[in-house]
Parts: structure tokens; sequence; C-alpha cells
């Protein structure tokens, strides 16, 4: 029998609204006998049923919510809602190579799935979760007969979920290296041990974006990773790539890619990203197009005004390297980095180069990241595309 969560009085506007957490701040009281992990039923102060979801007292997130109604929880609801994650992926995505899963937004509450051609990448990072990993592997395996499935639970967050880190094969057999292609691209990724899932995928869409701006193009490349962006400017024409990033281990791996595809015009530094910029600002460097994709400056609220400073650091001295008709690519995933205020971020740092912009596009994740509307968090990736007027 589903136990209840009692939350505070005027504390259910959010769950109404479509959002898919409930906070510890909003709990009044769990009925006896509830454990961390159940799944449990959500009521309002005065009596009204608003739902189910995985409820664990050890977290911030208290409550996820799983549905609105008294349907049943179990196997089978699991697996429909993979099901429907992976029907919309072969809709609108490259089913080869694709988020599946994308947590809330598809119903699966703080579930990762990654499909790198033949392998998937696992996460499954809230304790409600854990206890139907079973079915979503059952389900993964029923839809796509993948080579293998690696999980992935190796990141701090699960410990505040009160689990541990662990990585490691979950089905079949893994490489130590998938290649993929992306756009036409072919790219070798490391599932075991590459950052997060293994590649970032959110970014694909917008890769693909540079196509019209790179023939002949001298492009930089900052916080590369392992060259996501460089190659795909190297690919699409451009004449000379640099690509910087702070880990070697990830440079490897661009390194590497860019052999794999034969490309001869792509190098890669390993500096920090705001000195490098800063030296060649200074040494009057020239560039036509530059992307910069650095890690997430704002992990919350409290944070941003540094991250602020940061993004404008890296955006003006950018700026400056940008000759009249030469494109900036500037990109944030700080989900706490709304849109208005980045846009905001980019005019300033224009303004204080001495440079008008033209917006050419403004982007967001993949459409294999589906926003779910009523949740802000789920849309963190903003990308925006500009052009020097002069």
């Amino acid at each position: 029998m589903t136990g209840t969560v009692y939350l505070k009085p005027a504390r259910e506007a959010r769950v109404l609204s479509g959002h898919p957490w409930v906070f510890a701040s909003d709990i009044d009281r769990a009925q006896r006998g509830v454990n961390p992990g159940d799944v449990v039923r959500v009521q309002a102060a005065r009596g009204r049923f608003l739902g189910q979801a995985v409820y664990n007292p050890h977290s911030q997130i208290t409550l996820r919510m799983l549905n609105y109604d008294e349907g049943v929880i179990d196997s089978a609801f699991i697996k429909q809602r993979m099901r429907e994650a992976i029907s919309y992926r072969r809709q609108a995505a490259d089913i080869n190579c694709c988020r599946l899963i994308y947590a809330e937004s598809d119903g699966l509450p703080a579930v990762i799935a990654d499909k790198f051609a033949g392998v998937i990448s696992l996460q499954i990072l809230s304790l409600g979760m854990v206890r139907f990993e079973k079915d979503i592997i059952e389900a993964l395996v029923e839809e796509l007969k993948p080579r293998g499935i690696w999980e992935r639970n190796d990141v701090p967050v699960r410990e505040l979920e009160g689990m541990r880190q662990s990585a490691g094969l979950l089905y079949g057999s893994v490489p130590d290296q998938v290649e993929i292609t992306e756009n036409g691209l072919k790219l070798l990724v490391d599932v075991k041990r590459g950052q997060k899932t293994g590649y970032f995928l959110d970014q694909k869409e917008n890769r693909a974006a540079l196509a019209p701006f790179c023939p002949g193009s001298r492009v930089l490349d900052i916080c590369t990773h392992t060259g996501g962006f460089a190659l795909h400017a190297a690919m699409y024409g451009a004449g000379e790539v640099t690509g910087v990033d702070l880990s070697e281990h990830a440079l490897a791996g661009a390194r590497e890619n860019a052999r794999h595809s034969g490309f001869t015009n792509t190098r890669f530094v390993q500096a920090n990203a705001f000195d490098y910029l800063r030296e060649q600002s200074d040494a009057g460097a020239q560039y036509d197009l530059i992307i910069l994709d650095p890690p997430a400056f704002a992990k919350n609220k409290p944070s941003l005004p540094g991250a602020t400073k940061g993004y404008k650091e890296i955006n003006l001295r950018a700026l400056k390297m940008l000759k009249p008709g030469g494109v900036l690519v500037t990109c944030s995933c700080s989900q706490a980095m709304l849109p208005e205020r980045f846009r905001q971020v980019i005019l300033d740092s224009a303004n204080d180069a001495g440079k008008t912009l033209q917006q050419v596009e403004w982007r967001a994740q993949a459409k294999d990241h589906p926003m779910l509307l009523a949740s802000p968090e789920t849309h963190y990736l903003k990308c925006g595309i500009f052009r020097v007027l002069r």
C-alpha cells in the first residue's frame, strides 16, 4: 500500500503548475511507515490529492513527481514511459546517437540515458528511481537491442541522495571506445571514462549550425573538451582551427579524433581559457569565428554575480579578436543564468569591446533534450550566434 506525504499549507502551487519537484521546505510530514525511496501519494494540507512521487527525505528535492493521478506505479508504468521517450527520439532525433531519456522531461525523474551507436550510457541519480533499474534496463534492451549498457553513476550528486557512486557494465559488452557519427563526422567516444555520460550530445544541433561560417575561416574553439565544435569546423571547411582546453586528457581525445578523421588543419592547446584569451587579445590576434563553450560558471543563484563576470570576461576578449563580419558562437550551460541575463552579458561585452552585433540565431539544447515547459531547470543550455557588424 502506498503511503502519503503531506505538504505544508499553501505549498501545492508548484505541483499544480506541473513542476516535477517538491523541496524539503514544502513538506509537512510523511505518513508513518514511509521509507526513503518509496513511491508515495502527495497530498496538500487541505486534503487535495496532487499525484504520486518518489520520496527521499535526505535530499533537498524530497519529492520527484511521477504522475498526477491514482494509477499504479509499477514495472509496466516505467516501461511505457521508456517506450514513449524512445518513440519520440525515433521521430525527432538520430536514434543511433542521441539522448534517449532526459529525466523529468520524459517523466522519469533523474534518469539519463545516452545512446552512442550500439552502446547506451545510463545514469540513475534518484534513490526512488533505483528501484526501477531492472525495468529501465529491460526496456532499453527490448526496444533497442544494444550491444551493451554502461553505468555512469560516478557522480557526487548520488551521495546527496544517500547512494554510493558506481560505474560498470550493466548489460552485454562495452568497448573502451565507441565510434559514433554526429552530423556526418565520425568521432570516438570514451563511454567508460569520458566526462558525464561520455560526450556532450546537447550541442549536436548547435555544432551543425557552424557550417555556413566555416569555409576558409580562422577558428578558435575555447573549452573544446574532446573537440566537438573544433572538429565540426574542420569538417565544414575551416582553414585553420585551434582548440583550447585545460584538460590534457580531453585534448588527447580531441587529437585522436582529429587523426581519426584525417584533419591536418587542427591544433589543440592546453591552457586556461581566461589566460589564453587574454594573451591572444593583448597580442592583437584576429579570428573569423570564435566558439565559447565553457563549463557551468553558475551552479546556483548565489554564484551568479561571479559567473556573470566570468561570462563577460571571455565574451569581451573574444569580441575584441573578431574581425568585421566575424562570428561569435557563445554558450552557457548554467541553468541559473537565465536567457535574458545571458543575452545582456553579451550586449554589455559588445559595448565594452566597441562592437555592434547582429543576432543570427538564438539556440538551446538539441531536440533530444526536450524542455518541460513547467520546469525552467530543463532549459539550461543557451547558444547565441552573433555576427560582428563593425
